[in-house]
C-alpha cells in the first residue's frame, strides 16, 4: 500500500468553487455529475428531503440500497456488488470522464462513502462538497432530473481495502484507527452492534474531530497535525474502521486531505462482531 496520497485531485470542493463550476461548464464533454447522498444513521430516508429541495441537477443516490449491499455477511453496510454499483452510477449519469461531486446534509459521512466507493471502483475525479448542503448558498430545485445514462464500469482496487484478518494484522504492524465515538471504542456503550469495544491494537480517532463546528473539514495542515499526533504520518501502513464502513470513509477522506493514503475496513465493527471468536478489547488504551 502506498501511504502517501496522490495530490492529482483534491478530494474536497468548497460551495463557492462548486457554484463557479456549475456556472462555467468545462469543455470537452467532461460533464459535472452531482450526487445527493443525504442519509443519517437511524434517521429518516433522505429521498423526501431531496425532493423538497436539492442543488439543481443533482441526482439522488440511496446509501442503503445503492452504496451498500444487503446487511448480513460483511456487516450492516457491506460493499455493494460491483455490477450493481456500476449500474446505479450509470443511471445517475456517471461516465468514465465525468467530474463527480457528492454531497449530503452536512455531516459528510454519506458523501464520503460515495467518494470512497467511486475511487475504490476506479473513478479518479470524485470530490465531496465540503460542509454539504448546509454550506450551499445558491438556489435549490425540486425538479428531478433524468440524466443521460453514463458509461462508467467499475474496476475495483483504486483504493486499498481491508478485511477482518488484514485489519487485525494492521493493528499490530501499522496503525489501525477506530473512527467511532470514544465511548463506543472504550466499550462503555454500544447502541447498535452486539458487543462494545474495539479491535485489539486499534487507536481511537473519532471522525467528529476531523471537522469544525459547521461540518467543514479542518484545514489540511490541522488534519496533518492531528494525524501526526496519532502516528499516521510515521506508520508504514494506515487503516480505518468504524461501525459499518460509512464514517470510516469520512476518516479516510480526512487522511487523504492530509496527504495520507489509508485502507478502509469496509465491514468494520459490524462485521468484526459477527464472529464471536474474534477478540474484543475495551478501555482507553491501545491493547
Amino acid at each position: 500500500m502506498n501511504r502517501n496520497a496522490s495530490t492529482d485531485s483534491h478530494p474536497l470542493v468548497s460551495a463557492a468553487d462548486l457554484a463557479a463550476e456549475l456556472a462555467s461548464p468545462q469543455p470537452g464533454g467532461t460533464g459535472l455529475v452531482l450526487l445527493d447522498v443525504r442519509w443519517e444513521l437511524g434517521g429518516p430516508p433522505g429521498r423526501p428531503a431531496y425532493e423538497a429541495g436539492h442543488i439543481p441537477g443533482a441526482v439522488y443516490v440511496d446509501l442503503d440500497t445503492e452504496l451498500a449491499g444487503p446487511p448480513g455477511e460483511g456487516g450492516r453496510h457491506p460493499l455493494p456488488d460491483p455490477e450493481a454499483f456500476g449500474a446505479a452510477m450509470r443511471a445517475a449519469g456517471v461516465s468514465s470522464g465525468s467530474r463527480v461531486v457528492a454531497y449530503d446534509g452536512g455531516q459528510g459521512w454519506a458523501a464520503a462513502r460515495a467518494w470512497w466507493l467511486l475511487r475504490w471502483a476506479g473513478h479518479a475525479d470524485v470530490r465531496v462538497l465540503d460542509g454539504g448542503l448546509a454550506a450551499w448558498r445558491g438556489e435549490l430545485s425540486t425538479a428531478v432530473p433524468e440524466p443521460v445514462p453514463g458509461d462508467f464500469v467499475p474496476v475495483p482496487g483504486g483504493l486499498p481495502l481491508l478485511h477482518a484478518d488484514g485489519a487485525a494484522a494492521l493493528a499490530r504492524t501499522g496503525l489501525l484507527l477506530d473512527a467511532r465515538a470514544g465511548e463506543r471504542y472504550r466499550g462503555e456503550v454500544e447502541p447498535i452492534d452486539p458487543v462494545g469495544g474495539h479491535i485489539p491494537g486499534a487507536v481511537s480517532a473519532p471522525t467528529t474531530e476531523n471537522v469544525a463546528a459547521d461540518g467543514r473539514f479542518l484545514p489540511a495542515e490541522a488534519l496533518a497535525a492531528r494525524f501526526k499526533e496519532l502516528g499516521a504520518l510515521d506508520a508504514p501502513e494506515v487503516g480505518v474502521y468504524c461501525g459499518s464502513g460509512v464514517s470510516g470513509a469520512h476518516e479516510v477522506l480526512a487522511l487523504e486531505t492530509a496527504g495520507v493514503r489509508a485502507a478502509l475496513y469496509a465491514g468494520s465493527w459490524s462485521d468484526w462482531t459477527r464472529d464471536p471468536s474474534r477478540p474484543v478489547a475495551t478501555g482507553p488504551e491501545r491493547g
